[in-house]
């Protein structure tokens, strides 16, 4: 699985956008592996619809946020996800919550994986036969029915 996230902010009263995206390499895929999600420490501001934050409004009056954002890896049948999440405005630009978010959602990634990779495969074959006894009870009466239709 490989992870890559960028946090981009323009000039002025505009909000940061946290964008990750998250990709399966082809043996994880080929495990069945679940989506995984975990719910991060990264906040959510309010109103996070909007894209920017005037100075005295929400978090920037102090306004708790409104939770914190889900993040997730893709099940095998996508292969590959992301989102877009806006941050709440913060002055000085850090967001350490991203990274140890992630770090977790890889932790939470790599237990799964482990426990998939734990399942080991398999391929199993059986055969049976009649009882030796059943099929001398058997025999005389299987070669008279064969006699008696070539005869007949």
């Amino acid at each position: 699985m490989r992870m890559e996230w960028s946090i981009e902010k323009k000039r002025g009263n505009l909000r940061p956008v946290l964008h990750y995206h998250v990709i399966l390499e082809r043996h994880e895929e080929n495990l069945a592996l679940p989506m995984v999600r975990i719910a991060s420490t990264i906040p959510e501001p309010p109103s996070s619809w909007q894209a920017f934050c005037y100075p005295g409004q929400f978090e920037r009056a102090g306004l708790p946020p409104t939770g914190c954002y889900d993040l997730e890896t893709p099940n095998h049948k996508r292969k590959s996800g992301g989102a877009q999440l806006r941050l709440p405005w913060r002055p000085d630009n850090r967001y350490p919550e991203v990274e140890e978010s992630f770090a977790a959602l890889r932790a939470a990634f790599e237990a799964e994986l482990a426990s998939a990779h734990h399942s080991a495969p398999m391929h199993l074959r059986g055969e049976l036969e009649l009882r030796p006894a059943l099929r001398e009870a058997i025999a005389p009466a299987v070669v008279a029915e064969r006699l008696l239709r070539m005869a007949g």
